[in-house]
């Protein structure tokens, strides 16, 4: 039997009953963690125990669905959504689909159609007033925000604090950046990874850094608009979870709040001048401190963290992504940057083929093709099309009517005189 490729969801569903097979997870918490009924959940372990990370894919994968509707069908209902309910939500046209034109189709099969047609459909979502209890686990649900302050008071301008407030327990991480930025968002989650593991979901405000509205052309090809982070976190498995309003994050709002008074305090007699020295009196001192006195105990001891990647996977991870279509002198312009990619022997990426370009924080580049990674070097910048080749004179250029008149004995001042035909021969 050849080797089985299993899909992400199938690979952390594998590491998720690894871990209730050793009893560090009960079957009902698993089953919780991956969002699956107690039921299926021991149905999937039996596999599990059986045929280990193999027993886990689905039976019909790479099949086409038995119950799948033909595109004929598919098409009659389109046009008469377009003839007659243009207008329609999803659900109240599949109605009139199934009443009055005898057309079967699921709400949700149909919103689905519209948004691959280029029609989005939003769902009408209602506020919701109730309170919500914190989470049960350590891990489950992790508040993300910034909190711009003069935390150094007279001694240094304004900072931001790039916080996390785990949701179950109340215990915070935080570091102090110039800005609430990719790179600062990206440095505080990949300190907490490295020293609790990989959390479930994060809570986080509506700002371009995590969440973005999509886009005109994103609307009408469906697609889900994808921030830097937002695409890191989607890497690691973390759901990001906007939140409308500051009261959703109650829990990192109110230590903000404790921050700004208790932490201002304890910096000033700390005697901290500057951002850097702040962080390093944080890391060392404070955080141990806050969280002692802070933190509580969550509802279950489970802890729901995924088991962290390598230093190496992470360092993949935690970079800039941005597509890039090569020249046809196999040349990649990125950020008013030349890389000039070099001759493959075995992969090569053709001349107006899409490749990825990855940055990562100290500004190292390297281009990716289909899973592979493409040597190149970094060109001279060329000088724009139709520019001199030298600079100017030094003298400024003179306008209309502004010319220098010619000597007497130029040319010009001199008498015309005809010149005498040449002797016969």
């Amino acid at each position: 039997m050849g080797r089985v490729r299993l899909s992400k969801r199938e690979l952390d569903r594998a590491e998720v009953f690894g871990r209730v097979k050793t009893g560090s997870l009960s079957l009902r918490e698993g089953c919780e963690v991956l969002e699956l009924s107690y039921p299926q959940g021991k149905r999937m372990m039996k596999r599990y125990r059986a045929s280990g990370a193999s027993g886990l894919q689905h039976g019909n994968c790479g099949r086409k669905s038995n119950r799948g509707y033909s595109a004929e069908f598919r098409k009659r209902v389109l046009e008469r959504v377009e003839q007659r309910y243009a207008d329609f939500g999803p659900t109240l046209a599949s109605e009139h689909l199934a009443s009055d034109d005898k057309l079967q189709v699921s709400a949700e099969t149909l919103r689905r159609w519209l948004r691959e047609a280029g029609r989005p459909v939003q769902r009408k979502r209602k506020a919701c007033r109730k309170r919500r209890e914190p989470k049960e686990h350590f891990g489950e649900l992790v508040q993300m925000d910034g909190s711009f302050h003069r935390w150094l008071e007279e001694r240094c301008g304004e900072g931001c604090m790039m916080h996390m407030v785990d949701d179950a327990t109340s215990k915070a991480l935080f570091r102090f950046e110039q800005e609430e930025t990719t790179w600062g968002a990206a440095n505080l989650l990949r300190s907490w990874i490295e020293q609790y593991g990989v959390p479930r979901a994060l809570y986080v405000d509506w700002k371009n850094v995590y969440v973005r509205e999509a886009t005109a052309k994103e609307e009408l090809d469906g697609k889900e608009p994808v921030t830097q982070f937002g695409r890191m976190c989607s890497k690691l498995g973390i759901r990001i979870i906007p939140a409308n309003s500051p009261q959703a994050k109650g829990r990192v709002e109110r230590a903000h709040g404790t921050h700004q008074d208790r932490l201002v305090k304890k910096l000033r007699l700390a005697k901290v001048k500057d951002y850097a020295e702040a962080n390093r009196y944080v890391a060392e001192q404070y955080l141990a401190e806050h969280n002692q006195s802070f933190a509580r105990k969550a509802g279950s001891e489970s802890d729901f963290h995924r088991k962290r990647p390598g230093k190496r996977e992470l360092g993949e991870i935690f970079q800039l992504e941005q597509e890039r279509v090569v020249g046809g002198d196999w040349v990649v312009s990125y950020e008013n940057r030349l890389l000039q990619l070099q001759r493959q022997s075995k992969r090569y990426a053709p001349a107006k083929s899409r490749v990825t370009v990855r940055e990562d924080q100290k500004g190292k580049l390297t281009i990716w093709y289909r899973g592979y990674k493409l040597s190149h070097t970094e060109l001279v910048q060329r000088p724009a099309r139709g520019a001199p080749a030298r600079a100017a004179a030094t003298s400024p250029p003179r306008g209309r009517g502004s010319r220098t008149p010619p000597s007497p004995s130029h040319p010009w001042k001199q008498s015309y005189k005809p010149i005498a035909a040449s002797p016969a021969i």
